[in-house]
């Protein structure tokens, strides 16, 4: 099974070291573009299933061979190969998986609805629905009208992960596609070169991984490494083979002694040695910020035992022989990772005094450690397809299902990316639930990342918590073992959107933008029917939601509150509501003083009246924390006792204004977006409103400490000052601050005007 894996990613690694091993190159060391090697036979590929498969479809798997090449026809690819030379190996590669006949079928034919004139209906007719469907599966979206070429790589990524979790299959054909196009990078233009690296490094790399096919990441790994840095790659082998001149019988006496040892107290045991690749070391030097010398680790070994009791018996004998490493366990057997990695892990000063990592596992958990879902059984007898066999076997599978339920409502492509990417680096933190339910998160998450975990609701409604019983910030980062306890509160139906740049998981990052977006919407749908009720009243019809429904088609519009948050938005009148409901409705415009005015009469803003009639439907203004989309005007705020009116502008919900500002004259000729508004404030939970001062001070030391003394003084709130010369003698002040309402105001410009250092003090109305 491991031979033709190992001898490509061999033979990769090989073509590699000896360039690596000279010194800095300034372009990636590659292996020499030598004569096409011979291509792979029909019957070398039957050969190759019936190995492990003794009642392969041969027919089938002739036939595929031949209509995948006949398909392809002259096609070649950058090195100048027939292109078929590409299926035929990423079929190789799964053979060496010992995948079932489907699979490498689909294999041979991944490209051909995508580079020829195969279509999906011809591959059904041939090979079967099942096959079509993995093949299609493996398809990229050919008219995509996306403005960038990152919405273009979302949208067929969010494809193929859809495709992944109907049938796991397409997963392993994808990533042996990409390990082939990998270890042939060397052909491709310099500037594809990366951008397939980066690719692969940022998105199949770590999903290899999250799915436990440790063997493959490693070299995918590798192959970006070596392309994306080949200096840091260069440096990185020159280190290692130095270190390996220096220690060459090291791995070959550890293994020998580690087996004596165990075989002394009667366990038998394989032991292998390996050391670590460099994008392994080179990612921990970066992380840690160590230099190559300060790792300890670069030499590990891998106890491969019979059963899990052997594997506890292993670690006893290894810790009652060796000193232990503090800090260096972690069992992975009792508590296995999400990708189903299982595993004992320890650190001993071993023999030689030499640092030795160690790896205790059973064959079974070594071989899902090393090909991950490719390890679990496709040939039990009544297990079903594959896909229904690791959803009832693999952990791995399942977070990946759950993964692509969470980015499926991602709300753009780009978002869909950025979440992909953030789910799959796999680096862990295990804490529980104050009941003792383990909660797995990525390493670096916080307590918002907890409260996610654990539910959307709980994370929604959380408003504290406590980490090991005492009381934290909700953004404290989680360490191994903490017990964290999320504190909630009914109140808090939505989080702060600034949690969305607090958080570190896709999961918790996805639902606090969608419970942002809902609470906006809910926002505009409130104004929007406010706007619709509002203008029923006046014109003296009927509103009814069950009315509205069986209008909906009319307004193109999936629902009610759909239909609200649209007039909410400006983007639906409400008019054009009440017409849909009511088809002889005739509009008559409301100017800013409640008047009734026809579309043939023109508005005209003059000077405002004293007291402005109230209407009895005047929408009320309780502030910025209301559950309307409410802001202040933006040169000058407005504040309780101002006579004020509200603009609707789309898509940013009301603006209000004082009555005398003078930019109300910028929307004389619109007077669909006024709306009569009033204050309805809670006096029992004052809130601050927005205002501003201008104030000509006298320029003397100490005049702004005065200024902002009497502000202080009488719990005023600075939010911002601006400062300009106007002579030598005085300075203009723009001051915006907060304020509980007019008559505070008053006070506050009144206590300044008495200042000797002041000159002049007005209120700006912008």
């Amino acid at each position: 099974m491991m031979a033709y894996w190992r001898r490509n990613s061999q033979q990769a690694q090989a073509a590699a070291e000896p360039a690596a091993a000279v010194g800095l190159v300034s372009e990636p060391a590659r292996p020499a573009k030598t004569p096409r090697s011979r291509m792979m036979r029909q019957y070398d590929l039957v050969e190759r299933v019936r190995s492990y498969n003794p009642n392969t479809d041969e027919a089938l798997l002739n036939q595929a061979y031949v209509y995948a090449m006949k398909a392809h026809g002259e096609q070649k690819r950058a090195s100048g190969d027939p292109y078929f030379s590409h299926p035929l190996e990423v079929a190789a590669i799964l053979t060496d998986l010992k995948l079932d006949d489907a699979t490498i079928v689909a294999a041979l034919l991944h490209d051909t609805i995508e580079d020829t004139e195969a279509t999906r209906t011809e591959i059904d007719n041939l090979f079967g629905p099942e096959i079509g469907a993995l093949v299609e599966g493996l398809t990229k979206l050919k008219r995509l009208e996306l403005v960038s070429r990152e919405a273009k790589q979302a949208e067929n990524l969010r494809k193929l992960l859809l495709a992944i979790a109907d049938d796991v299959r397409v997963l392993l054909v994808k990533l042996a596609d990409r390990l082939h196009n990998m270890r042939t990078l060397e052909f491709v233009p310099p500037a594809s070169r990366r951008r397939i690296a980066e690719e692969t490094l940022d998105i199949y790399a770590p999903l290899a991984g999250r799915m436990g096919m440790q063997e493959m990441r490693e070299e995918l790994e590798e192959l970006s490494f070596l392309t994306l840095d080949p200096e840091a790659h260069a440096v990185v082998m020159q280190r290692l083979n130095a270190l390996a001149d220096r220690n060459q019988n090291l791995i070959e006496e550890i293994e020998s002694e580690l087996s004596a040892s165990l075989a002394s107290k009667g366990i038998t045991a394989r032991v292998v040695g390996r050391r670590k690749r460099p994008f392994s070391i080179w990612t921990k030097m970066e992380r840690k910020s160590v230099g190559f010398e300060q790792l300890s680790d670069i030499f590990g070994f891998r106890l491969v035992m019979n059963d899990i009791e052997a594997c506890y018996r292993a670690l006893g004998i290894v810790h009652t022989t060796w000193p232990v490493v503090p800090g260096r366990f972690k069992d992975y057997i009792s508590t296995p990772k999400q990708n189903d990695y299982r595993s004992i892990h320890t650190t001993v000063i071993g023999p030689g005094n030499q640092r030795v990592e160690l790896q205790i596992r059973t064959e079974e958990m070594d071989q899902i450690a090393e090909y991950g879902i490719a390890a679990h059984a496709f040939y039990k007898d009544g297990v079903g397809s594959p896909t229904e066999l690791l959803k009832r076997e693999s952990n791995a599978f399942a977070w990946l299902r759950h993964t692509i339920d969470i980015l499926s409502e991602s709300a753009n492509p780009e978002e869909f990316l950025e979440h992909t990417k953030l789910e799959l680096f796999h680096d862990q933190v295990f804490c529980f639930t104050p009941k003792g339910k383990l909660i797995a998160l990525p390493r670096h998450a916080n307590v918002i990342d907890f409260a996610y975990a654990v539910h959307t609701d709980v994370g929604n409604s959380a408003v504290g918590c406590k980490i090991n019983g005492k009381f934290a910030p909700l953004s404290s980062e989680l360490q191994n073992g903490d017990e964290v306890e999320v504190l909630t509160s009914p109140a808090q139906s939505a989080p702060p959107s600034a949690w969305e740049t607090l958080a570190v998981t896709g999961k918790a990052r996805a639902a606090i933008r969608r419970a942002t977006r809902t609470a906006v919407r809910g926002q505009y749908a409130a104004l929007g029917r406010r706007i619709v009720e509002r203008l029923f009243m006046r014109a003296k019809i009927e509103y009814a939601d069950d009315k509205l429904t069986g209008a909906l088609p009319r307004l193109a519009r999936p629902s009610i509150e759909e239909v609200m948050a649209s007039v909410g938005r400006g983007e639906l009148k409400a008019s054009d509501v009440a017409r849909a409901m009511y088809p002889d409705y005739k509009e008559e415009r409301i100017n800013r003083f409640g008047e009734k005015k026809s579309l043939a009469v023109k508005l005209r803003l003059k000077s405002a009246p004293s007291e402005p009639p109230r209407h009895p439907v005047a929408i009320p203004i309780r502030g910025l924390n209301s559950d309307l989309p409410i802001k202040f005007a933006p040169n000058g705020g407005a504040v309780p006792g101002d006579r004020i009116v509200g603009i609707v502008s789309p898509g940013e919900g009301i603006t209000i204004y004082p009555i005398q500002s003078p930019a109300l004259k910028d929307f004389e000729e619109e007077p669909e977006r006024w709306l009569d508004v009033r204050w309805d404030v809670d006096e029992t939970t004052p809130q601050r409103f927005p205002a501003r001062l201008l104030v000509e001070n006298v320029n003397e030391p100490g005049s702004l400490a005065q200024v902002a003394t009497v502000i202080a003084e009488h719990d005023g709130n600075i939010d911002n000052i601006n400062m300009s010369r106007r002579s030598p003698d005085f300075t203009d002040l723009t001051i915006d601050l907060e304020v509980y309402d007019l008559k505070h105001l008053s006070a506050i410009i009144a206590q300044l005007r008495a200042k000797s250092v002041v000159s002049r003090v007005e209120r700006v109305n912008g």
